[in-house]
């Protein structure tokens, strides 16, 4: 599997009139080779794929990588290693890097002890790749989902009037490592009351109250895979507003979720949501885009957004996240886990949608 991904990244290279490439993104090394790490280099070039590793992974790289590179393991500097490394590749002139995730001190060292060759700058060659998922990764995500849901469950039946945010959000990533959550997908997300109307609202120390919208964003991991749900409850009976807040993301959610498909723009799937909710008077509220892919990252190609004309393709897990945002008042979220298939979008979260009303 992970030589078929180096395979196809050689053709990539090649058609960008490339001898080799240097991999420096952590996410984009470990698609491509297993190494999950935090120090790497990897060098790709028509015959080799490298990985260079410090003494601190010596075990590990063995036991991840296997045969899908070769691993040399550096006693000083990853960099001092790379320099012979390249020597030693005949016919390599002109080598690609990764301009999206490499620093300003280390472009600068190309520029210097890397001069004998020429640098190319180039953008998603491996997250291209790493869009369309394949089983594997795709069991992945799904493991990934049901431990986050079994953790919001077990959550939500603590919840209750007087606890802080912070201490929702401390409940949840317990939860999320007891039940085998090897990291968190990204900062938990805890907005109660007016807050809800943060999209991104750092969990902070207010106190719930009864009647309250409490919106949580949160992602387990599991093999290196991420997943990403949002559900929005009440703290006791909801209003009618609530419900009928609640009641349009829900509606727009499922329109969606049950629209996209092989082969529409992203622009086209943030249009199923945004245009239901903006008919019945919403749609300023609704500021963000629908979604994003999940996978080693939280965020990664493709985007459902209204201004990605790039078409969808199957295998791709996308997120679907539709949301009301009233300031002074409280906002709604509700966001599922989508896998694009040749025969229609398959929903991965199966977490309740309806308004819970917790007691």
């Amino acid at each position: 599997m992970r030589r078929a991904r180096v395979t196809a990244l050689r053709e990539a290279v090649g058609k960008a009139d490339l001898d080799a490439l240097l991999v420096t993104s952590l996410p984009n090394i470990r698609y491509l080779t297993g190494f999950s790490g935090s120090s790497a280099l990897l060098a790709v070039s028509a015959r080799d794929c490298v990985l260079l590793t410090d003494f601190r992974y010596a075990t590990q790289v063995e036991e991840e990588v296997g045969a899908a590179a070769t691993v040399r393991i550096e006693p000083s500097n990853l960099w001092a290693g790379l320099w012979p490394l390249l020597t030693s590749w005949s016919g390599v002139e002109r080598v690609g890097f990764e301009s999206a995730h490499l620093l300003h001190r280390d472009f600068t060292r190309l520029l210097e002890q890397g001069a004998r060759w020429q640098w190319r700058p180039t953008v998603d060659q491996v997250e291209t790749l790493r869009a369309i998922k394949d089983d594997s990764e795709v069991a992945c995500i799904e493991r990934a989902i049901v431990v986050a849901e079994t953790a919001l469950q077990r959550t939500l039946d603590a919840l209750h009037p007087g606890l802080t945010e912070t201490a929702v959000a401390g409940i949840l990533e317990r939860h999320l490592r007891e039940c085998g959550s090897e990291a968190f997908a990204f900062p938990t997300i805890v907005a109660s009351g007016p807050r809800s109307a943060l999209p991104h609202a750092r969990a902070a120390d207010r106190l719930l109250q009864r009647g309250d919208l409490v919106l949580i964003d949160f992602g387990a991991v599991v093999d290196g895979y991420c997943s990403d749900i949002t559900r929005t409850v009440v703290l006791g009976p909801a209003t009618a507003r609530q419900r009928e807040i609640h009641g349009i993301v829900a509606e727009a959610n499922a329109a969606a979720s049950g629209a996209i498909r092989v082969g529409m723009t992203g622009m086209a799937a943030d249009a199923v949501a945004r245009e239901y909710i903006d008919a019945r008077g919403h749609g300023a509220a609704f500021g963000h885009s629908l979604g994003h892919g999940i996978g080693l990252e939280v965020h990664e190609a493709p985007r459902l957004a209204r201004t990605v004309e790039a078409p969808l393709a199957a295998g791709m897990v996308v997120t679907v996240e539709p949301g009301i945002y009233l300031p002074d008042w409280g906002g709604v979220r509700i966001e599922d886990d989508v896998l694009l298939t040749a025969s229609g979008p398959r929903v991965l979260t199966g977490f309740p949608r309806t308004l819970l009303e917790l007691s």
